[in-house]
């Protein structure tokens, strides 16, 4: 019998993946515990539209993020802080900071877990970041440290 998988089962298959299932597996197991729904042709063709729709929202999600890497490696960002001898900042500049600095700055508002940076920025320069948008979209932000 063919199923429409409603979640992952593990060993069976993932959700949304048309299966053939055993008939007492299907009628005793995956239909009462509302895992899976018969493969007819309008759950056929439901499927097949939400995947459509689903595939339209990721390539919107792209070219958003996209648009925005543009903008964002368009930007040069100058954060000033307290330094000491030599050009040392005390403590470093976090991606916290730099976040913060984008969104006062370039009017961009982006998350702190997307921007990529090591242990932060310890000392006076400039230097590129990575700035995560998408799984397939890393923009380059340049930031520039200057001693107040």
């Amino acid at each position: 019998m063919k199923v429409i998988l409603l979640e992952d089962i593990k060993g069976t298959g993932k959700k949304d993946q048309i299966i053939n299932a055993a008939d007492g597996h299907a009628k005793n197991y995956l239909f009462p515990k509302k895992l899976a729904i018969e493969a007819t042709k309008e759950n056929i063709s439901a499927l097949a539209f939400k995947q459509k729709k689903e595939e339209e929202k990721r390539a919107q999600e792209l070219a958003e993020a996209k648009e925005l890497a543009k903008k964002i490696e368009d930007q040069s960002l100058k954060i000033s802080v307290k330094t000491g001898e030599g050009g040392k900042l005390f403590g470093a500049v976090t991606n916290k900071e730099i976040a913060h600095a984008l969104e006062e700055q370039g009017s961009i508002k982006i998350d702190k877990k997307k921007i990529t940076l090591k242990d932060g920025i310890k000392s006076v320069g400039a230097t590129v970041v990575d700035v995560k948008l998408h799984t397939s979209v890393v923009a380059k932000l340049k930031v520039s440290i200057v001693a107040q």
